[in-house]
């Protein structure tokens, strides 16, 4: 049996890959192992011997790794540094996942990111998440997948929640909410970017792959379509990023392309309205 080994496995988008891998899974979470240790990684993955590994886990806190940047790099680089080493050692793919926040810079006619358009990180975070990308690609058989704004079914270690569950709670707490809408990208629905993610693994066309749902939107508009497709009657305000007021940068514009995904003829990444249409279904059914 080809086992895979989901590093993150209790967050949301390692516990989809391992509820769809099923016996398949070797699941691993900061429990299990601290990928930061490198010996530790090596020895374990020696013993388990999986036919490929995924890399979920990360450090996601974006604002307080402004002021702690030697953790967040220890988990979002040095750690797929440790993998990758591993990897090597077993001859057997890495997938590591990154993020749209790789693409920071302000530009005056944004147009969808390529893979290959020149990156520009704004925050530690981000620049960390691009050395992870960066420590991936030293091993041949790699893949690393960039995505936004995942939510799906809630993972036992997720720290936040995510986007959609915090606005249905708010929408129904306040009849009136600010949200953010000079960021425009493309959240994505967790059970997609997993299906992708399997399908890339069996292939071997290595390499770099954006996989978010189709379209753009801005977190305000993002909400409004939430809020209608829910039957809230919340009042938005729209509001700049300035005034929101994070510690942290996040990009003006981070939409991605996936023109190189769908070449590949894997699952369709469906327009992100019909993603959280199904998305808010699922959740009613639960």
């Amino acid at each position: 049996m080809n086992a895979i080994a989901v590093f993150g496995s209790r967050g949301q988008l390692g516990g989809e890959l391992c509820r769809r891998l099923g016996a398949r899974a070797l699941p691993l979470d900061r429990d299990e192992i601290d990928i930061t240790r490198g010996e530790l990684v090596r020895a374990l993955l020696a013993d388990l011997q999986p036919t490929a590994v995924i890399n979920t886990a990360a450090d996601t806190l974006v604002d307080r790794a402004e002021e702690h940047r030697q953790p967040c790099f220890a988990v979002n680089a040095w750690g797929v540094q440790n993998l990758a080493a591993a990897c090597r050692q077993l001859d057997c793919p890495l997938l590591q996942i990154s993020t749209d926040y790789v693409f920071g810079a302000a530009i005056a006619d944004p147009l969808p990111y390529c893979e290959d358009a020149p990156t520009c990180p704004q925050g530690v975070y981000a620049q960390s998440k691009l050395a992870g990308e960066l420590e991936a690609q030293r091993w041949a058989k790699h893949f690393v997948v960039r995505t936004c704004g995942l939510y799906g079914q809630r993972g036992e270690n997720t720290l936040q929640g995510n986007f959609v569950d915090t606005m249905l709670r708010l929408g129904r707490e306040r009849s009136q909410l600010s949200v953010v809408d000079d960021q425009y990208c493309t959240p994505s629905y967790v059970p997609h970017v997993a299906a992708a993610i399997l399908f890339l693994l069996e292939t071997t066309a290595y390499g770099t792959y954006h996989v978010v749902n189709r379209g753009a939107t801005t977190w305000h508009d993002f909400a409004a379509e939430i809020f209608r497709q829910s039957k809230l009657p919340v009042k938005l305000q729209r509001i700049t990023t300035a005034q929101y007021g994070a510690r942290a940068p996040r990009p003006s514009y981070s939409v991605l392309d996936t023109s190189k995904y769908h070449a590949l003829g894997g699952p369709a990444m469906p327009e992100w309205q019909t993603a959280l249409a199904e998305y808010l279904r699922s959740s009613q059914l639960t």
